[in-house]
């Protein structure tokens, strides 16, 4: 049995996806029509043109033109609905989903149709795929502290549907530092805290969002790496890292995926991940992700399943959920396929 079989059959689990990096340029042209808003493109095959990244600010300058098509609850919900399409293919079985509430408020679209059209899909999609989920709310980091601190207020009324809050957009110039009093807050409602750190930013910014913003997972993080003492620390403490193969290569962060750190890591005994995070710009959803480290690093069966087992150990669940999905992945691994 290949990898590749392998891997389509591997249950998954998600953590670090931004719902509007799903937002595919059939699906944009669709909601662009059906809302009445023009794009700067004539077709979809013009948009996919357009992703030739330099680095994530020429990424984020179209990312955030896209979502400009996402207007009503009906369009969070189809968006939502299509990326969790998707992870039926790939046998993904739990994912938690990033959002950016001020990418829409910014421009008039309320919160609440933003969250409730994310939610009920995610509902929809327990009910029909079996897929089970959570929702972070992620704050734009090149926008200021009361920016954030006004979306944080939107999100109480939603606590029951929002299990954390994460920062992303622009590292660079942004450090963790500028939100650590919103971040502070968040911890007092009880919400659990995320951060993008270390994708381009410096070493500097892990430490940062572990100390000042309490996060129990670091998005990204692979420039650990300069910092021997950190991955030590990162081991021990099994703090875990969001990574995103396919788009650390579309965004530069390593020039090829044959130089990417991510099976070195979890050699060292870190506690990695793999994710899509904007897969309909990067060219992959998980499957992808997964099939990429398999032809270009040396991998094990073993070591693609722990993939998925650091996943479900770092994920925003209850213990009992972490048993289910835990006693998915045996069931897979010890099975009577020859898989591993």
């Amino acid at each position: 049995m290949n990898q590749t079989t392998f891997i389509k059959h591997l249950p998954k689990v998600e953590l670090h996806l931004h719902i509007e990096g799903t937002l595919e340029p059939e699906m944009m042209f669709q909601l662009a029509q059906r809302n009445n808003i023009a794009l700067p493109y004539s077709t979809p095959e013009q948009v996919k043109q357009a992703y030739q990244f330099e680095n994530l600010q020429s990424f984020l300058d179209i990312y955030y033109q896209g979502a400009n098509v996402l207007v009503h609850e009906q369009d969070f919900y189809d968006l939502t609905w299509a990326y969790l399409r998707r992870c039926a293919q790939d046998n993904v079985i739990h994912t938690e989903i990033f959002f950016d509430p001020q990418t829409h408020t910014e421009r008039g679209v309320a919160f609440d149709t933003v969250i409730h059209g994310i939610h009920r899909a995610l509902q929809d999609g327990r009910e029909q795929l079996g897929i089970s989920s959570q929702i972070i709310l992620c704050f734009l980091r090149h926008l200021d502290e009361e920016s954030a601190f006004a979306t944080l207020e939107q999100a109480l009324e939603h606590k029951d549907k929002i299990i954390g809050v994460g920062l992303d957009s622009s590292e660079l110039g942004h450090p963790p530092q500028k939100f650590a009093r919103v971040f502070a807050r968040a911890l007092e409602e009880g919400f659990l805290t995320v951060a993008h750190a270390g994708e381009e930013g410096p070493v500097s910014n892990i430490y940062d969002s572990l100390e000042l913003l309490k996060v129990s997972r670091v998005d990204h993080g692979v420039r650990c790496v300069d910092d021997p003492a950190l991955v030590e620390q990162l081991a021990k403490s099994q703090m875990s890292l969001t990574v995103c193969p396919l788009s650390n290569i579309k965004l530069k962060v390593f020039a090829s995926m044959q130089e990417h750190n991510i099976v070195e890591l979890l050699r060292r005994g870190v506690c990695v991940t793999i994710n899509s995070d904007d897969p309909a710009y990067f060219g992959g959803y998980m499957s992808d992700n997964f099939n990429a480290v398999a032809e270009h690093l040396s991998v094990t069966e073993q070591e693609l399943a722990q993939f998925t087992r650091n996943a479900i150990n770092a994920s925003f669940v209850s213990d009992s959920d972490k048993s289910r999905l835990h006693s998915q992945l045996q069931s897979f691994v010890a099975g009577d396929n020859g898989f591993v």
